[in-house]
């Protein structure tokens, strides 16, 4: 389907409070495809939040490239389509809505670009519709929930129709029943519209949705591969600090035990399955 984004040796620092260079990005070489649902995975301090903010000319690199589509970030006159192509949604919903009312809220971003009324609402009513939140479009933002507001926050985005959303721990805040709400949707943007996701989660039994899971450790991607592959790695990933599903590390105890199991199981759906076989 083509390349839609693209770093090559993209490296980010900056002077740190006692005057030395810290590298939050070091050689960041990394494609990913349109349509493609790349989630993103590393510790605190991974430089996971930094490289989502190259992704849309948040921030600049220090050296390297950032090509979005095939504009360079770096490029003052491509900011704003690149803006307009990459919808970013971030970790706290209540900071990114701005208005009194849902739809109001929605449609901040398409006003701000002088576009016609009667096109803005009709943006406002499909970006809605996508996130399955048109029945709240005259409701006040503080009397819904945290999922709620987070595919507020989604929708916003999708009014701008981007072709890609860049979700930095969109769900960290909330509670399960949210989380699940926001990955629902995200999902179901992938599978039924191919717009291309960059997921940034350190929930890893929401990573395993996506079509590639990237892991990050100071500043550089160590790893990268499907779900499958990344998530059989039980060992490695959790020797630098990453948890694995719970599924992934269950079947990893049991083998250890001798219980014959597939080697490739991270969802709770599959270890079901192979316990019932085995049994």
């Amino acid at each position: 389907m083509g390349r839609f984004i693209e770093c090559k040796n993209l490296c980010h620092t900056f002077i740190g409070p006692e005057g030395n260079e810290i590298k939050a990005l070091d050689n960041i070489n990394l494609q990913i495809d349109k349509g493609e649902f790349v989630a993103i995975i590393g510790t605190n301090g991974s430089g996971k939040s930094t490289l989502a903010k190259h992704l849309n000319a948040l921030m600049l690199p220090t050296s390297g490239q950032c090509l979005i589509n095939g504009l360079d970030t770096a490029d003052p006159a491509n900011t704003w389509d690149i803006r307009r192509q990459v919808g970013m949604v971030f970790q706290n919903p209540d900071n990114q809505i701005v208005a009194a009312v849902v739809e109001e809220d929605v449609a901040f971003g398409p006003e701000n670009l002088g576009i016609d009324p009667e096109e803005i609402a009709e943006r406002v009513e499909a970006a809605l519709a996508a996130v399955n939140m048109l029945p709240f479009r005259h409701h006040g933002p503080h009397r819904l929930s945290g999922g709620q507001k987070q595919r507020i926050a989604i929708a916003g985005a999708l009014a701008m129709l981007p072709d890609c959303l860049v979700l930095d721990e969109p769900t960290a805040m909330l509670d399960p029943q949210g989380r699940q709400e926001v990955l629902a949707t995200v999902v179901r943007l992938n599978r039924e519209r191919r717009m291309t996701i960059v997921y940034i989660t350190h929930f890893m039994e929401e990573a395993v949705v996506a079509d590639r899971v990237v892991v990050m450790q100071a500043g550089k991607i160590i790893m990268s591969g499907t779900p499958t592959e990344i998530f059989s790695m039980v060992a490695e990933l959790k020797a630098i600090g990453l948890e694995v599903p719970v599924a992934a590390e269950i079947s990893a105890r049991l083998r250890q035990q001798c219980i014959q199991l597939p080697p490739a199981i991270i969802t709770d759906d599959k270890l079901v399955e192979a316990l019932c076989r085995s049994s």
